[in-house]
C-alpha cells in the first residue's frame, strides 16, 4: 500500500486547502512516543492543534 504523503485528498482534509506547509517544533521524549504510537500521527496533531485554535476563536 502506498503512503498518503502529501496530497489533501489522502487525510480528513478539504480539498481546497492544500497540505503544503510545515511545522517543525521540540517535545518531550514521552511526547513524541505518544504520538508515534497513535495509528495516524500526522493527521493526530493536525486534529489537536486546530482543536486548540479552534477553542481560542
Amino acid at each position: 500500500m502506498a503512503k498518503a504523503k502529501g496530497k489533501p485528498e489522502n487525510f480528513g482534509n478539504q480539498p481546497s486547502k492544500e497540505l503544503t506547509e510545515q511545522l517543525n517544533f521540540r517535545v518531550t521524549k514521552e511526547m513524541k512516543q505518544e504520538v508515534k504510537a497513535k495509528d495516524d500521527p500526522p493527521e493526530f496533531c493536525r486534529q489537536a492543534i486546530q482543536e486548540k485554535l479552534d477553542r481560542e476563536k
